[in-house]
């Protein structure tokens, strides 16, 4: 019975001394296997932190980019916009100077030819006329007058070297002023409709306005008075080609 007991006490005590060892060696070897495994996992938590701050520098030096590559972009298009104003304002200068160019080779021309009509001024002579009537105080075409310019001017291309004179006249009625102002808005009005209509250069019309003088008709009464509102219009040529009038209009009063 004792030697039982004592067997007992002894395997107690082994078996207790045995499972503090056991503790003991496992504490120390889980503690020696996870050391190593905690600091492998303490550096990928630093690599992955350090990469992740240099994804996020990255990251900043993207948008940094592409906000100086947006503002480039911007800076070239308000170029491009320049550019294209300043080459639309050329464009319209030198459209404007071509203009000019045209108009000053057009004035040369015209003054050329004026020129050439006052120095062989003794040339020409009177190939056509037509008097266009007005009435009592007016200054405005009829249907009827501008059929009878449209006839007068019809071989004007056959010309090469004319003018055309317009002397506007009124009755004796009114004011000498009036009636010379009166006379000017009638020859005024042929000469606009012989620019407009027909083509013919300004350069080659000469208009005068000269009121009641140089009367058609002497008389006193309406037949008369209505001869005397009136337009002469002669066509003057120097071509060696063309058959002068007998006599041109106005040296008929």
């Amino acid at each position: 019975m004792k030697v039982s007991y004592i067997s007992s006490f002894v395997l107690a005590s082994a078996l207790t001394f045995t499972g503090c060892a056991t503790k003991k060696y496992v504490n120390t070897t889980v503690s020696t296997t996870t050391a190593p495994i905690k600091s492998q996992v303490d550096q990928v938590q630093a690599q992955t932190d350090e990469q992740k701050k240099q994804l996020e520098q990255h990251d900043t030096r993207i948008n940094a980019n592409n906000e100086r590559a947006t503002a480039a972009d911007q800076r070239a298009g308000d170029a491009m916009n320049r550019a294209d104003s300043a080459g639309q304002r050329a464009d319209a200068a030198g459209q404007k100077a071509d203009t000019a160019n045209q108009k000053a080779d057009r004035n040369t021309t015209d003054i050329s030819g004026l020129r050439d009509v006052v120095a062989n001024l003794d040339d020409y002579k009177p190939v056509k006329d037509v008097v266009v009537p007005f009435g009592f105080n007016k200054d405005g075409l009829t249907p009827d007058a501008k059929q009878m310019l449209d006839e007068l001017v019809t071989e004007k291309s056959t010309f090469k070297r004319y003018f055309i004179a317009v002397e506007g006249f009124t009755d004796k009625t009114g004011s000498a002023d009036y009636n010379a102002a009166l006379s000017r808005r009638r020859a005024d009005r042929v000469v606009q409709y012989l620019v407009a209509q027909h083509d013919v250069p300004i350069y080659r019309i000469h208009m005068i306005g000269l009121g009641a003088q140089k009367p058609a008709d002497d008389g006193k009464g309406r037949t008369a008075n209505a001869k005397n509102r009136r337009v002469e219009v002669t066509i003057y040529s120097a071509d060696q080609n063309v058959t002068a009038m007998n006599s041109p209009t106005a040296s008929n009063q």
